[in-house]
């Protein structure tokens, strides 16, 4: 159930999805698509950290997972290996991200992937009772309630942020 729209016949997959888990949420438009956190925040009008960044990971192996962390923050990705007890994972590049997940840089989503991934969430996104995330589409940003994201992606909860202080991967 979309609260507000510019088109009521635009829709993506993840929109598709919520509107089938009769999940409500919000469209934030954007005038154009942007190239940092911060510009998209910016054009959102809301804090970096109430964005839900997703990160595609690959491992040595050809192994991918989604870590998703507030928009403010980095993924570890020694952390996230260890949960899932490989030697050594790095992001994902644009090519392998379309490939696993349906979606381009910068619009990937946690839900609607063509390929069933593992996916985790770092604790901090219970700061806030709402998230933005991607709607798969460059120009809009979904507010969606924690809780109904938690419902529907399934994650694992884990501490896979970065810590302030350089960290190799």
């Amino acid at each position: 159930m979309t609260l507000a729209s510019n088109d009521p016949h635009w829709q993506t997959q993840v929109t598709a999805v919520l509107d089938s888990a009769q999940v409500t949420y919000q469209i934030l438009w954007q005038s154009h698509a942007t190239q940092s956190i911060e510009q998209t925040a910016a054009q959102r009008g809301i804090c970096p950290s109430q964005m839900l960044k997703t990160i595609v990971l690959r491992d040595m192996g050809g192994r991918y997972a989604m870590a998703c962390v507030p928009g403010d923050q980095q993924v570890s990705p020694p952390k996230v290996r260890q949960y899932l007890g490989c030697r050594r994972m790095t992001l994902a590049n644009a090519e392998q991200v379309r490939t696993v997940t349906g979606y381009e840089l910068g619009a990937v989503a946690p839900l609607a992937t063509p390929h069933s991934l593992p996916v985790f969430f770092d604790r901090q996104i219970w700061a806030y009772d709402t998230v933005t995330i991607s709607s798969g589409d460059r120009h809009a940003g979904l507010w969606v309630k924690v809780e109904d994201l938690i419902a529907l992606c399934q994650p694992t909860l884990a501490d896979i942020c970065r810590a302030k202080s350089s960290e190799a991967y």
